[in-house]
């Protein structure tokens, strides 16, 4: 295996761009692959505030940088920069992984990949089904695509603090898939119950919930959710949000932001090395990380 100590110059960077930066867990989770797998690569968080994104791209291209990932504040500015960006990216309208193909850069949109995977063992009972999304950024977006691509749903409600930026997502959506059954909510817990109680699935797209703000929750209201419904929370650190833990109790399937986190960067390995991430230790590791730190 490549160790840490041994790097040399046929090492292979890869990086991780956004700001702030220090609470990325992807080095980790890179790193560790790239150890199991008996990979010469090397991945590296780099700081990179909004103002100096241009410098920062043309300094990957001039150092030879293999990929990068892409986190906020970049997702959406970066696509200026790249020559080729995927179907889901362009029409998402945000990029979080980026490969160096000898100076030309493509971009993707893993998020996407790591939505989809972490709900197919639920594809039978989502097909077709009444679907909420909570938020309406660039995490919400990747859902909506997800949602839309891959399980058909009767109508998505995107519920958001305001109701004209969900507005907007849903003109977004029907602009740019031609799916007209959207319908926009303002986040007012008390008159949503019927609606998240009337939906098979439930995405929390937003940050609510995340340490150190682990008493919020989208909702507390035990009779927003059911037996037999799904609650996704994208959330990954506390891996049980509070949203989760009320989801539970009332007798929904529950699934933590864990496994996104996890699937997006397989998907953004697989691109970068042509190998296939150990997804079940990587699992673990994390699993054992955060509950430990």
């Amino acid at each position: 295996m490549t160790s840490y100590n041994k790097f040399n110059l046929d090492t292979q960077i890869i990086g991780i761009i956004g700001h702030p930066i220090k609470h990325t867990y992807s080095p980790l989770m890179h790193n560790i692959s790239f150890e199991l797998k008996n990979l010469n690569y090397i991945y590296l968080p780099f700081d990179v505030p909004f103002n100096t994104l241009k410098a920062a791209i043309n300094g990957m291209v001039a150092l030879g940088i293999k990929g990068f990932n892409i986190t906020l504040p970049h997702k959406e500015n970066i696509l200026q920069y790249l020559k080729n960006v995927s179907e889901e990216a362009s029409v998402i309208g945000a990029v979080n992984t980026i490969v160096n193909d000898n100076g030309s850069l493509n971009g993707y949109n893993t998020d996407v990949y790591g939505i989809t995977e972490s709900l197919m063992p639920y594809k039978d009972e989502l097909m077709g089904s009444e679907m909420t999304v909570i938020g309406a950024g660039g995490a919400a977006r990747s859902a909506i695509y997800a949602l839309i691509r891959n399980f058909r749903p009767k109508n998505i409600n995107i519920v958001n603090r305001t109701e004209q930026k969900a507005e907007s997502l849903k003109e977004y959506f029907y602009s740019k898939m031609h799916f007209g059954n959207i319908c926009s909510y303002e986040l007012v817990p008390f008159d949503l119950v019927e609606v998240f109680r009337n939906s098979k699935l439930i995405i929390n797209a937003t940050s609510l919930g995340m340490i150190p703000n682990v008493d919020d929750a989208i909702t507390t209201i035990p009779q927003s959710f059911t037996k037999g419904q799904i609650v996704f929370d994208f959330v990954y650190n506390p891996l049980q949000t509070k949203l989760l833990r009320i989801a539970e109790i009332e007798g929904a399937t529950v699934i933590d932001g864990l496994k996104m986190l996890v699937y997006q960067g397989a998907k953004s390995f697989e691109l970068w090395t042509g190998e296939q991430m150990p997804v079940d230790h990587i699992l673990k590791a994390l699993k054992l990380y955060i509950s430990t730190n």
